[in-house]
């Protein structure tokens, strides 16, 4: 299935691959059209799966897969807002659609018009808010210290623990806002303190200026060509003794009196 036959068949989309299918994007209201001939004119018959993207301020994405088993297939994409999403329903033309539109509809907060049923399919009875969606908060979050949030040995003076170690910033996680702006405490929760670094051992009474005697210790005499002290001894190449010859088992070593005897070849 070649892009060509994609676009003559789908009339006004735009064909592009995406992770090597062809993919194509086609306006919100072309959709039914297009799922129609996707599937009477490309032979795209088995509907595989629909989901939503959240793209924030560019609204929601809704994908679905078609394919033929076996056989080509394909991406059918298209934009709705991210305001009071609604789009038609494929039930329509892919019976199989009903449960994913359930589901995305749960998950996203979009709306299939003319769905034949319409109900809940993971979520319990009273869930609010869409959890899919980028601007979803974990509440859970909030109401339980997340662990991630403090080094180890590390807690929240107002959890009944130590204070804070002075210096670290909180680390809230994805998903959680400020405890100030949302959740039990909005508006009541006290700022949090600035942070303070933590004073060093024997600085604490130190006025700015006020440095401590150092010890009396030799100034440094010698100069840089001279080396240090520790290669006084080594200075000079020349005054380092000569290796001696090596001595033959069973054979007395020769006293340091003794002047040692020239070796063969030399």
């Amino acid at each position: 299935m070649t892009p060509d036959e994609i676009r003559g068949a789908l009339g006004d989309a735009a064909v592009s691959d995406a992770y090597g299918l062809p993919t194509a994007d086609v306006p919100a209201e072309n959709w039914t059209a297009a799922l129609t001939a996707a599937r009477d004119i490309l032979g795209l018959t088995y509907f595989d799966w629909l989901t939503a993207v959240d793209e924030t301020a560019d609204g929601f994405t809704v994908v679905a897969h078609l394919c033929t088993a076996p056989g080509p297939r394909m991406l059918l994409r298209t934009r709705i807002p991210h305001e009071d999403p609604h789009l038609p329903t494929a039930t329509g033309v892919y019976a199989g659609a009903a449960w994913h539109e359930r589901e995305t509809a749960e998950m996203f907060g979009i709306t299939f018009d003319d769905h034949p049923h319409p109900a809940p399919l993971l979520l319990p009875d009273g869930f609010e808010g869409h959890p899919l969606r980028k601007d979803f908060v974990l509440a859970s979050r909030v109401a339980k210290p997340w662990p991630g949030a403090k080094e180890p040995g590390e807690s929240d003076a107002h959890e009944g623990g130590a204070a804070r170690a002075p210096g670290r910033r909180r680390i809230l996680p994805p998903g959680v806002p400020d405890p100030n702006e949302w959740g039990p405490l909005a508006g009541q929760a006290p700022p949090e303190p600035p942070a303070e670094r933590a004073p060093r051992p024997g600085r604490a009474d130190r006025t700015p200026g006020d440095r401590p005697p150092r010890p009396d210790r030799p100034r440094r005499s010698r100069s840089a060509s001279e080396g240090s002290a520790s290669q006084a001894g080594t200075a000079d190449p020349a005054a380092a003794p000569e290796p001696s010859a090596p001595v033959e088992p069973g054979e007395p070593a020769p006293s340091a009196d003794e002047p040692t005897p020239p070796q063969e070849g030399a």
